[in-house]
């Protein structure tokens, strides 16, 4: 089997959302996941965050857009 037809470039978007217990290990985790995306990347990943208070606790959620399907995959490898 060709990789071209596992890892076709069709899906290059990775997300992530968590709730934290407070702001600063929420910013500490969105630093943690931009400096991760920006070791795997090849040409820039376009990253975006949201960073919003929901009660006592804190959600953030991350979306990573990178160049092509393999370094998707790796970082959401790298996440878990």
């Amino acid at each position: 089997m060709d990789v071209g037809t596992i890892l076709d470039n069709a899906d290059c978007v990775a997300t992530y959302s968590k709730q934290f217990a407070t702001k600063e290990d929420a910013l500490a985790a969105q630093e943690s996941l931009v400096a991760k995306a920006r070791s795997i990347e090849s040409e820039p990943c376009q990253i975006s965050a949201d960073l919003t208070q929901v009660g006592n606790a804190y959600q953030l959620d991350m979306s990573f857009v990178f160049s092509c399907q393999a370094e998707t995959l790796i970082f959401q490898l790298g996440t878990r």
